[in-house]
């Protein structure tokens, strides 16, 4: 059993929040700090990151150097955390684990984007996890997903999804929430450079024009797709999960391939999406789509918190369409999205509905 949260109600409002961001020098963690700079509620306390201690933040992210809350604050290591309500953690896979116990000493509620305590098979987690599966707060992390869960989980733990794992349960969640289609379902996701993170071995110069694979199976985000569904619609999905890569800085576009059930009907699906995700706070269905502008894109996501969904039938052929930013909706988004849920702001504070274009 999980801990009962500390912070069911925001504190005084003349006190902000006052939040760490523990792996502070990744692309998650420059998000993380973007959006958190201009939330009205948040104290930007802390900033960790191990190799980059020291130094300002404007020098490691250097779109961040002008804004003026940022003047003088230093990037420090971990070991120098104070007292703080929330730590929202970027860690790259495996580091969190180790320094789990300091930072639950110090934060009230952890709201987690690395993938180590995503899974519950202990199996599968010992393959792609595998520093997570005898850590004794293992058992402790609630999986989260905005827009899909019906409340906030009461604990002081709270793991986020994968940006691929979300963006497809996004465009799959209505069909099997309703039964209508078999469960062996293609799944297509392409994702832009920053998916790998700021310490990806691929030379610009190798992914400028081009368009290749990246993991064709086996990739760590189909166990978790996997379970989300089976846990949000009592389904348990039959996946084949390839992976493609982008020449794009940021975005994930999902194109996934099901079969309707004897009897649906196109009717039954456009309900189905609007049953799931009408009153959403950042989930948008696309209306009946017919010319390519009309289907989710990226321009029409990266730089906000939106999910755009979208579906077509053609007599038992059903793709679902979707697409996120994958460092907002696929991650810094989910983090502050979660943390305005457990402090009783609303739940857009903070956050964007508006993509950034051209």
């Amino acid at each position: 059993m999980a801990e009962q949260s500390t912070l069911q109600n925001p504190p005084p409002s003349d006190r902000k929040i006052r939040v760490a961001v523990i792996g502070a020098s990744g692309y998650t963690g420059g998000e993380v700090i973007r959006l958190l700079l201009n939330h009205p509620h948040v104290e930007l306390a802390f900033l960790s990151a191990e190799r980059a201690a020291g130094k300002q933040v404007g020098a490691v992210h250097p779109w961040l150097r002008n804004h003026p809350r940022l003047t003088g604050i230093k990037l420090r290591p971990l070991d120098q955390l104070g007292e703080v309500d929330v730590a929202i953690t970027c860690l790259p896979t495996g580091a969190l684990p180790e320094r789990l116990p300091q930072i639950a000493d110090r934060a009230k509620y952890v709201l987690n984007l690395a993938g180590d305590f995503r899974l519950d098979n202990p199996q599968e987690r010992a393959k792609h996890y595998p520093a997570s599966v005898a850590h004794p707060r293992a058992d402790d992390f609630l999986y989260f997903v905005p827009d899909l869960s019906e409340s906030l989980p009461e604990g002081r733990f709270i793991n986020l999804p994968g940006c691929m794992a979300v963006a497809t349960v996004y465009a799959l969640y209505p069909l099997f929430a309703d039964g209508l289609v078999e469960p062996d379902v293609v799944v297509d996701a392409k994702t832009g450079s920053t998916g790998g993170g700021r310490g990806g071995s691929e030379q610009p110069a190798e992914r400028s024009g081009n368009f290749r694979v990246h993991k064709l199976h086996g990739h760590r985000h189909l166990p978790e797709i996997t379970q989300a569904l089976t846990h949000f619609t009592g389904t348990a999905p039959e996946l084949r999960f390839s992976t493609h890569s982008l020449d794009v800085p940021r975005g994930i576009l999902i194109s996934a391939y099901s079969r309707l059930k004897e009897g649906v009907s196109p009717l039954d699906v456009k309900r189905a999406y609007a049953k799931a995700y009408t009153g959403k706070a950042f989930v948008r269905v696309r209306p009946s789509p017919k010319a390519p502008q009309d289907f989710p894109m990226l321009k029409a996501v990266v730089g906000s918190n939106i999910a755009e969904v979208a579906v077509s039938v053609d007599g038992d052929q059903c793709v679902s369409i979707a697409a996120i930013d994958n460092l907002i909706k696929g991650a810094a988004g989910q983090a502050v999205q979660a943390m305005n849920l457990a402090l009783g702001y609303t739940e857009w504070t903070g956050l964007s509905c508006a993509a950034v274009a051209p």
